[in-house]
């Protein structure tokens, strides 16, 4: 059985595809990955096991070939981050839109057997039920909730006309190790970690009060996999713990350090929430794994953030200059 990953040597991509490697049945795993956010070292304790093709997605080419008696497709790659979205929007939408696009269409020349896409919560915007279901108003804030979207439209519709089996996750705060560590300011774990290890104080953006759904990255994978075997398709599916944590609770169980705070911003949710029981139902899933238990082993692997850039909240403020001039 051939598996494609795009996206594999990323955060949620190489943990799909270390995932299958594990499994007691023997798959033919190909990572396509053009390398701008996913790190070869992220596939190093595995890549004698997988099949990696550095390339664009959003360009016609030799790729597509790869597609070829593929069973399932797992689309993961694209751009995140809010800020980099803002500045530089056509990049997400060749990222997040054409890539999907390009994606669909090698699924429908090949007749691949599902997709999988990784949906994005940040298109419900600032919903207003709590918690949130997949009915909710989607109200895209920015460039990279919107392209997230879009790709997510894509995916249905080819369902529909083309009868490609597809299935999208919309996932929520998803945390664990590989996740990025580049020099864009990005998700709170990241940030909190990097703190940490240079014993500088951890940057509460507001209160503190304001409340995420973690879910851990193992979790997601379940997801995922548990997605393509069963028999549903056209499905819109949330992935999240369906319990919300405050920040200031997780800043607590990362570090006792002295912390500090920063302005509101504009554009974010005081809460997400996702309400899980269509993926209890549809998928047979929830989560295994507890917030505590989750950072307690980022902490044992906290040297995995060493190399990240610390920030501070003037650095922050620079960074996210143009995320309060545009969403104020």
């Amino acid at each position: 059985m051939k598996i494609i990953i795009t996206g594999g040597a990323g955060f949620i991509g190489s943990h799909i595809a270390e995932r299958y490697t594990k499994l007691s049945r023997n798959f033919e795993i190909i990572i396509l990955d053009n390398l701008s956010t996913g790190r070869l070292e992220n596939i190093e304790n595995f890549k004698d096991k997988v099949t990696f093709v550095k390339c664009d997605l959003s360009k016609k080419g030799k790729w597509k070939s790869y597609f070829k008696k593929a069973s399932y497709v797992f689309h993961i790659a694209s751009l995140a981050d809010i800020v980099p979205s803002i500045e530089k929007p056509e990049d997400y939408f060749e990222s997040n839109v054409t890539s999907t696009l390009n994606v669909l269409e090698a699924c429908r020349k090949y007749k691949c057997k599902k997709i999988i896409y990784a949906a994005s919560s940040s298109c419900y915007g600032i919903p207003k039920k709590y918690p949130t279901n997949e009915k909710e108003l989607v109200k895209p804030m920015y460039p990279y909730a919107l392209t997230k979207y879009l790709g997510e439209n894509l995916i249905m519709h080819w369902n529909k006309v083309y009868n490609i089996p597809a299935v999208s996750l919309r996932l929520f705060n998803v945390y664990g190790t590989r996740s990025r560590t580049n020099s864009t300011y990005g998700a709170v774990m990241g940030v909190f970690f990097a703190q940490k290890l240079s014993n500088k104080p951890l940057t509460i953006v507001g209160s503190g009060n304001q409340k995420r759904d973690f879910i851990y990255i193992s979790d997601v994978v379940d997801a995922f996999i548990l997605a393509s075997k069963k028999n549903i398709s056209g499905e819109i599916i949330n992935i999240g713990s369906g319990k919300p944590r405050t920040i200031k609770e997780l800043a607590n169980l990362i570090c006792s350090n002295k912390k500090s705070n920063l302005p509101k911003r504009p554009g974010e949710p005081d809460c997400t929430w996702a309400n899980i029981y269509k993926a209890n139902k549809l998928l047979g899933w929830k989560p295994k794994v507890k917030l505590e238990i989750g950072v307690n082993h980022l902490i044992k692997n906290i040297c995995y953030w060493k190399n990240a850039p610390v920030w501070n909240k003037r650095s922050i403020k620079k960074a996210t200059k143009s995320w309060f001039k545009h969403l104020k």
